[in-house]
């Protein structure tokens, strides 16, 4: 009996070592995940500005980045970037999927340096901080909660299409009340798909991965958490976000 309990014992102190290797390792990947975004996103930052001063200083150059053709490559340049790192990551190195997230983080800094022509530098950073905010909030809520978020994950990605084809349309129409719809809409989901998007990433971590699969798995990701939060800022700033006269 003795000999039974002292196995009961050891049993319950090897899962309970399991599980806190299992913690540790989850914790160590989801910090990568997110010193991953950090940096794209800084990456992104300093390249909307660089652009945006060098553009401001070389009026042939704003010609050319804001108001020719170039604009619309420069538009859908980190579109095609996506689509590339998502159907080549599995085949690529961890050191060259890194790259190539670091690269489209720089093109969206490129496309996004045209906000600075429409919004005040003042009103872009507060906007940013807010963003920064109720992201680590959603975020944070993403990775802690027990309830299963899959359901309203679907619901947001069919709102996302929908989102998305609006989009398009009011290109054409140039409806403000539209715009201003839109902006309300994507604010809200966006705002849930950084909660989803955080359990997800967290549900697909497995510690028995290898250091490449799990090393493309962050990258992944963390350009995920990227688009949530770009997504995020971009919608808010057309709320919070004055223009500059």
């Amino acid at each position: 009996m003795a000999d039974f309990n002292n196995y009961q014992n050891r049993m319950a102190q090897s899962r309970a070592q399991s599980g806190e290797m299992i913690d540790a390792g989850l914790r160590a990947y989801m910090l990568r995940v997110y010193n991953l975004m950090a940096l794209g996103l800084a990456i992104t930052g300093v390249a909307a500005y660089g652009t945006y001063a060098f553009a401001a200083s070389n009026p042939a150059v704003a010609q050319a980045l804001y108001g020719g053709p170039l604009k619309w490559v420069i538009m859908l340049a980190p579109l095609g970037m996506v689509f590339f790192l998502s159907f080549r990551i599995n085949k690529m190195s961890v050191p060259a999927a890194q790259m190539t997230f670091w690269v489209y983080a720089a093109l969206m800094g490129l496309s996004l340096s045209s906000i600075f022509l429409v919004f005040t530098g003042q009103s872009i950073v507060q906007t940013f901080f807010v963003t920064a905010a109720s992201f680590g909030a959603l975020s944070l809520y993403g990775y802690t909660t027990k309830k299963d978020l899959s359901g309203l994950g679907s619901f947001l990605i069919m709102g996302l299409f929908g989102l998305i084809i609006a989009s398009i349309v009011n290109i054409f129409l140039q409806s403000s009340a539209m715009g201003f719809a839109i902006s309300a809409i994507g604010v809200l989901i966006f705002a849930g798909l950084t909660a989803y998007d955080t359990q997800k990433i967290k549900e697909m971590y497995w510690d028995g991965h290898d250091s490449a699969t799990t090393g493309r798995m962050a990258i992944m990701g963390a350009l995920t958490l990227y688009l949530d939060f770009i997504n995020l800022f971009t919608f808010l700033l057309q709320f919070m976000g004055n223009r500059d006269e």
